[in-house]
């Protein structure tokens, strides 16, 4: 029988006791939560409040300082913002690689119930094989013990 990823994990998580288990449930609780585009979103629009504090350090009595918005996107806009928008496109990824792991699951599990079949068509020919020879040598008998010229079968 073949074993499903789904019952490893469930074997893995019932050994799981204490401060394992809590530590687990909550790294998927805040990770479901950040890795959706409604997060990100929510990212962009924390990261854009500060945005005008930014771009006064920057344009200060006439001239321009890079470094001040150079600062928040780097530190502020990209790092909230790409954190969600990475995390979401890394699930949609996992959803596509158990999507095809579940199709070369089922596809393996149709083929091998299809071998079954095949194999077990293979013995009951071979036992109709072997019947067939036990007829044939009985009446292979039977002729050799007539005598020459009768043929009665």
């Amino acid at each position: 029988m073949a074993i499903h990823s789904q019952e490893i994990l469930d074997e893995l998580h019932a050994a799981e006791h204490g401060v394992t288990k809590f530590n687990r449930r909550l790294g998927i609780t805040v990770t479901n939560a950040v890795a959706t585009m409604w997060c990100a979103y929510a990212f962009a629009a924390i990261a854009l409040i500060s945005l005008p504090a930014a771009l006064r350090l920057s344009f200060v009595a006439g001239s321009f300082r890079p470094l001040p918005i150079v600062t928040w996107v780097a530190q502020t806009f990209l790092q909230l913002v790409l954190l969600a928008v990475i995390l979401f496109g890394q699930n949609m990824q996992s959803e596509k690689g158990d999507a095809r792991a579940e199709a070369t699951f089922r596809n393996t599990k149709e083929a091998e119930d299809r071998l079954a079949e095949i194999l077990a068509g293979i013995a009951k020919r071979g036992e109709e094989n072997a019947l067939m020879e036990e007829q044939n040598n009985e009446i292979l008998k039977r002729l050799e013990a007539q005598p020459a010229g009768r043929s009665e079968v």
